[in-house]
C-alpha cells in the first residue's frame, strides 16, 4: 500500500524555540500527501504542565501534577460537513497562541518537571490517527534589579561556637562570612570573604564555602521528595588552636541553573545557598553557616542607571537577551541513573 502521507511536522515560527510569558506562540502544521486523502480533521493542541512523580513501575507511585495551559483548536474540519479531501501536495495550516503572563519555567528534574508541547493529530474516515508533537521552552524571567532592594548589598552572617571541653581549655572559635550581595545570574561569582578565629583548643580540619542546590517535590500538598546538590566548592586548609584565618574575595562560579523558586508552579521549589562549613578534627559537629540567595534572569545593573524600565515591555522585544546555554538541562540526571 503506498504511503499518502509523506510529512507530518509542527513547526515554529521563533526557531530557537524558546519564549518569554506574554509573547505570542505561532506556527505551522506542514502536511505533505503523495493522494487525495480524506481527512475528518486536523486537532492542534497546547499543553503546558507541571508534574511530580516519585516511585517506580514496582513500587507504589506518589504523582500530583498542574496544568498551564491547556489549549484545543481544530485547523481542518467541521462535523457538520463530514471529512474533507486534500489533493496530493503540500499544505500548510496556521497557528497562533497567546501565552498567559505568569508561566513558570521549563524545568526538568529527576522526580518532576515543568514541560511545554504541542500536539498535532490527523483523523481519516478509517479510523487511521497521524500523530505528531514538537517541544517548545518557556522562561519566566526574573530581573533583580526588580527584586528586594537588598538583594544587591553585601550579604553577612556571624557565629559564635564553643569547642572542647571548658574544664580542660575549651574555647570559643569565632567566624564572620560575608557576601558581595543576595542576588545573582547565571554565569557570575560569589565574593566570598570569611574571617575564622579559633579560640578552642580543636584543631580545625578545613574549612568550606559551598554553592548548593535543594530542589523541593510536592505532592498532595506534602514534601514528597528532597534533592540536595554541591553546584562549587571552594576549601582551605587546617586553623590550629589560637590560630586565624581570613578568606579575601574567593570566588564561587554560578553555573547555568534555572532561577529561584519557579515562580507560578507550586509543586517544584527551588532553593540555593551558600553554606559556610568549619570542620573540627576532633568529633564535635561541624559549625555550618547558611546563606540564602536568589538567582534570578537578569543581573543588577550599575547604580548609576535608570531601573524604572518598562518590564513587561522588555520581556517581549525581540532582541531580548538570553544565555546561549539554557539553564533547564540537568546533566547529572543521567549519569546519576546509571549508577542506581
Amino acid at each position: 500500500m503506498p504511503r499518502k502521507l509523506l510529512k507530518f511536522l509542527i513547526i515554529f515560527d521563533n526557531t530557537s524555540l524558546l519564549y518569554f510569558p506574554g509573547q505570542f506562540l505561532s506556527g505551522r502544521v506542514l502536511l505533505e500527501l503523495q493522494d487525495d486523502t480524506p481527512a475528518l480533521g486536523l486537532h492542534f493542541h497546547v499543553v503546558g504542565e507541571g508534574v511530580v512523580r516519585v516511585g517506580s513501575a514496582r513500587q507504589e507511585r506518589t504523582y500530583d501534577k498542574e496544568n498551564y495551559i491547556d489549549f484545543r483548536m481544530k485547523l481542518l474540519g467541521d462535523a457538520d460537513q463530514g471529512p474533507s479531501v486534500l489533493s496530493p501536495g503540500i499544505h500548510s495550516f496556521p497557528f497562533k497562541l497567546g501565552l498567559p503572563l505568569g508561566l513558570p519555567s521549563t524545568f526538568l528534574g529527576r522526580y518532576g518537571w515543568i514541560q511545554y508541547y504541542c500536539k498535532a493529530a490527523l483523523r481519516e474516515p478509517t479510523g487511521l490517527i497521524h500523530k505528531n508533537h514538537q517541544v517548545f521552552i518557556v522562561m519566566n524571567p526574573i530581573d533583580l534589579n526588580l527584586e528586594q532592594a537588598i538583594l544587591s548589598q553585601p550579604f553577612k552572617c556571624d557565629v559564635e561556637h564553643k569547642l572542647g571541653v571548658a574544664c580542660v581549655g575549651g574555647g570559643t572559635v569565632k567566624c564572620r562570612v560575608a557576601l558581595d550581595r543576595g542576588g545573582y545570574v547565571p554565569g557570575e561569582s560569589i565574593s566570598v570573604n570569611a574571617f575564622v578565629s579559633n579560640g578552642s583548643n580543636v584543631t580545625i580540619k578545613r574549612t568550606k564555602a559551598a554553592l548548593t542546590e535543594t530542589i523541593e517535590y510536592m505532592a498532595r500538598g506534602k514534601v514528597v521528595q528532597v534533592e540536595k546538590r554541591e553546584l562549587a566548592v571552594i576549601s582551605r586548609n587546617k586553623i590550629r588552636p589560637g590560630d586565624k584565618d581570613e578568606w579575601q574575595n574567593e570566588t564561587l562560579y554560578v553555573p547555568p541553573l534555572p532561577p529561584t523558586n519557579l515562580r507560578g508552579c507550586h509543586l517544584i521549589k527551588i532553593q540555593y545557598d551558600v553554606f559556610f562549613l568549619i570542620e573540627p578534627k576532633s568529633l564535635e559537629k561541624q559549625i555550618k553557616l547558611q546563606l540564602p540567595i536568589m538567582l534570578g534572569t537578569y543581573p543588577f545593573r550599575n547604580s548609576g542607571a535608570d531601573v524604572t524600565n518598562t518590564w513587561p515591555d522588555s520581556v517581549l522585544k525581540p532582541d531580548t537577551h538570553y544565555p546561549s546555554t539554557l539553564p533547564i538541562f540537568r546533566p547529572w540526571l543521567h549519569e546519576k541513573a546509571e549508577t542506581n
